[in-house]
């Protein structure tokens, strides 16, 4: 099968489950943003802004390193998945006893005193997903993308049923419902919760999720192999360095809002920053399955003569995509705005820059894999530490200026340096005949036409749609020229 389109076509799949979470997760966010007021809201975010920072120290790389290592030693594929999954099972388990022993200083430590159950419900949470990491890493490394796919999408339909049931159903019945259910109501719905019904949701779908990975970690070997630990843990631990500063890049922002704006506005600022950021999640979710699909593609297709220009290819239909989600998301803002509350709208200005941030941030995961190919992964730390010391210091810098408008730059400006970074050094180390030239007048055109798209403002509500359409359709005209294989087909490379 030509690898260009088995790459799309799981790339569709693992998108599936990321696009179907997301997008109902995002539609959500219209939920969360009339039920809570911009400063509940940013508890949300900002607990959320932990949980991904711990998944990446819980993980620890080691999800590429399975990838790694199976690629290049198939006859020691069990003992690999065996001892990672050991390994991760342990140190995930002694980071939910840690939570809950010291639930309380924590809580404190982290301003939210009278929530301690907050803490326990996030570090249990944590805790087991990244347990599951790793059974669904097998999965990818197998090319099983239905049987991951079909995995997440339980655990986001029970997450998404519970959100539903607390934050809707049950207030709807506590007022308007037959008396005779109330006995039962009051004894699962407290409203007090609150926000925290967020977190209970999110718990109940992590346990779904690992009843159904089970069959998968109970096939493991369970065989703790020190050699192959030690040499996995070597490649990794750079890889842990990149994430742990990538999460610096992505989400500390929202961390700096809250502690350098003023308290009284603070949680409101990281409230609305947070949810116009969702509005940028499309073009997260296709860099996300993109990445799921493309991990082990790039490990596996590496080895074939032309596995160079291949890789030149992805990028140009990986960045092609990324535009069209640019000009689909940012020429019809007028409906998109609809799925977050009047409340948050002030923030929508910021939205096409958080998407040129992520179609950047998608550029450098694409020139990430010179590095992950030649073992070099230390230049990954070094670049995600660069990374995250423009965010620090832009952030410290624009914030107390510009508020989130800063934060925004500031990421659009930190993954540009990560790209721009990643191909300098990964000329010189892996030489990929990366089309600069073509991505650049993309990138640009689809820029200048959401400028010119600015100009049709004064246009009559019924004319601006087709307009914008029209201008839709000449970013694809364009397309066609700068890139010839969008008329050829993907006939090129097989």
């Amino acid at each position: 099968m030509n690898p260009l389109r088995r790459l799309a076509g799981q790339t569709a799949i693992y998108g599936l489950s990321n696009i179907i979470g997301r997008v109902i997760n995002f539609l959500l966010v219209p939920l969360y943003t009339r039920v809570f007021v911009p400063g509940e809201y940013g508890v949300v975010t900002e607990m959320y802004v932990y949980v991904a920072f711990l998944l990446i120290v819980l993980t620890y790389g080691m999800e590429t390193a399975l990838f790694r290592f199976s690629e290049a030693q198939p006859d020691q594929k069990e003992r690999i998945f065996s001892t990672t999954l050991l390994s991760v099972l342990i140190t995930s388990f002694l980071f939910i006893f840690f939570v809950v022993f010291f639930r309380r200083p924590v809580a404190e430590m982290m301003q939210y005193p009278d929530n301690v159950e907050y803490i326990v419900l996030l570090g249990t949470i944590v805790g087991l997903d990244a347990l599951a990491a790793i059974p669904y890493a097998r999965l990818r490394a197998e090319n099983r993308p239905w049987r991951f796919a079909i995995t997440r999408l339980t655990g986001i339909g029970v997450n998404i049923g519970l959100v539903l049931f607390f934050l809707l159903l049950c207030p709807w019945l506590t007022q308007d419902g037959p008396r005779w259910l109330m006995p039962l109501i009051d004894k699962v719905y407290d409203p007090a919760i609150g926000v925290g019904y967020v977190f209970i949701a999110n718990l109940a779908a992590t346990l779904v999720t690992l009843l159904m990975l089970s069959p998968v970690m109970l096939s493991a070997q369970w065989v703790f192999d020190p050699v192959i630990w030690r040499r996995m843990i070597i490649y990794a631990l750079p890889l842990l360095v990149a994430g742990m500063a990538g999460w610096v890049n992505e989400a500390l922002d929202k961390l700096l809002l809250k502690y350098i704006l003023p308290e009284n506005i603070a949680l409101a600022q990281v409230g609305i920053y947070g949810s116009v950021y969702k509005l940028s999640m499309m073009m997260t979710i296709f860099v996300q399955a993109f990445r799921f699909a493309a991990e082990p593609f790039f490990f596996s297709q590496a080895a074939r003569q032309n596995a160079k220009e291949l890789f030149a290819k992805v990028m140009n239909y990986f960045v092609l995509a990324c535009l069209f989600i640019f000009l689909g998301i940012t020429l019809f803002m007028d409906v998109v705005k609809h799925f977050i509350g009047p409340g948050f709208h002030e923030g929508l200005a910021v939205v096409p820059v958080l998407l040129l941030a992520n179609l950047f941030l998608g550029i450098y995961w694409n020139l990430s894999i010179w590095y992950k190919l030649t073992s070099q992964t230390a230049y990954g730390a070094w670049f995600a530490v660069a990374g995250a010391v423009i965010t620090i210091l832009l952030n410290i810098w624009w914030i107390p200026h510009f508020g989130y408008h800063g934060s925004a730059w500031a990421t659009l400006v930190c993954y540009f340096s990560l790209a721009l970074l990643s191909y300098l050094f990964g000329q010189k180390h892996y030489k990929i005949p990366y089309a600069l030239k073509r991505i650049i007048i993309l990138i640009a055109s689809a820029i200048g036409i959401y400028f010119i798209s600015k100009l049709t403002g004064t246009l009559p509500a019924a004319w601006m749609f087709p307009a914008h359409l029209a201008l839709m359709a000449l970013f694809g005209l364009l397309a066609t020229f700068v890139e010839p294989s969008l008329r050829t087909g993907f006939k090129g490379l097989r």
